[in-house]
């Protein structure tokens, strides 16, 4: 019997993710538990927060049309149904960027005490912020952290470009610290073009990263609280046909995802040891995924996301699938162990 009656798993968002984490919530509410819970699909964008589609336990989908959508109470995260009143007691959150990953949502679900599937506020806006995440993760022995530089908005960018040829050996990728999907992501390879690569960079945020790149094999892998201790799932090898993992051979079938990763045992489990430290390490909750560049020269962290993408075709289900692991009983750990 599970601890939670009614969950709201909330999608959409207010970044330029907002399509892919729709996607993504859509095979959540899927996968969880129907025998267990009613699942409630919530879409909210921009403060507009609608109920898409509900299951009761047992019973059939149900979905609204875009004009009848009843709208989420925000004063006690609730809806009404027909003339009933359900309030939520467990939220799913699968928006990726704003507000979703960056602790807001978890900022207003904590102030209700609803518990989440996901990292605390705190711990969401830490690891969201690549360059705040870096800082955590810097002086860890098992993981390496390129070098790079921070700029923010209304800087002397003539100034930056100087600093950043000095200092960083080319080519090198201009992030937004705030952002996923690969939106506003620029591989710079000569410093003439690093300027406009950060007034890009800007359009998807106010802070940017510019770190240099490492030359290796990309691999990614998840770890999540069991209920006992934190667990790793199965590491994944990413190949793009791209010069790297861009959004097009992200989204647009243009790179390999070879899941369980051709690597050595060893490296398996210094991947898999480390993806649990940098979990614990941060504090984070629910499942994450952590993104690494296997170098000559050791392990290089590159980010962590929060809130991973859950489409079917998704490197976390991927990793479930692999790890022989039932997708519903999976999220049910997730769910139970928030």
């Amino acid at each position: 019997m599970g601890k939670f009656h009614s969950i709201a798993v909330i999608y959409g968002s207010d970044s330029s993710e907002w399509e892919v984490s729709c996607r993504s919530g859509e095979f959540v509410a899927s996968r969880i538990d129907a025998d267990e819970y009613g699942v409630y699909e919530i879409f909210a964008r921009f403060g507009k927060w609608q109920l898409v589609a509900f299951k009761d336990k047992n019973a059939m989908r149900v979905t609204f049309p875009e004009e009848a959508r009843p709208e989420v109470d925000k004063n006690d995260f609730s809806v009404s149904i027909y003339g009933k009143k359900i309030k939520f007691d467990y939220a799913y959150i699968v928006q990726h960027g704003n507000p979703g990953e960056n602790g807001l949502m978890q900022g207003y679900l904590e102030m209700l005490g609803i518990p989440f599937s996901s990292c605390s506020s705190f711990v969401s806006a830490v690891a969201f912020d690549k360059y705040a995440c870096k800082c955590y993760v810097r002086e860890m022995e098992t993981v390496r952290c390129a070098p790079d530089l921070f700029v923010r908005e209304g800087a002397d960018l003539e100034a930056f470009t100087k600093k950043a040829a000095e200092r960083l050996k080319f080519p090198v990728f201009v992030k937004p610290t705030n952002g996923g999907s690969s939106f506003g992501i620029t591989r710079v390879t000569e410093p003439s073009s690093l300027a406009e690569a950060v007034r890009y960079a800007f359009t998807e945020g106010k802070t940017v990263l510019v770190e240099q790149g490492i030359r290796g094999r990309e691999l990614t892998c998840a770890a999540y609280f069991d209920g006992t201790s934190v667990k790793a799932l199965p590491i994944i090898e990413i190949v793009s046909d791209n010069e790297w993992f861009d959004y097009d051979a992200k989204y647009n079938g243009h790179s390999r995802e070879i899941c369980p990763a051709p690597v050595e045992d060893s490296v398996r489990e210094m991947v898999q040891q480390t993806s649990c430290k940098v979990y614990s390490q941060l504090g984070c909750k629910g499942v994450v995924r952590i993104d690494y560049i296997l170098a000559e020269d050791g392990l290089y962290f590159l980010e962590v996301n929060t809130i991973p993408g859950m489409t079917s075709a998704s490197l976390v289900p991927k990793m479930v699938r692999t790890a022989g692991l039932d997708m519903t009983a999976f999220l049910s750990t997730i769910i139970e162990n928030g």
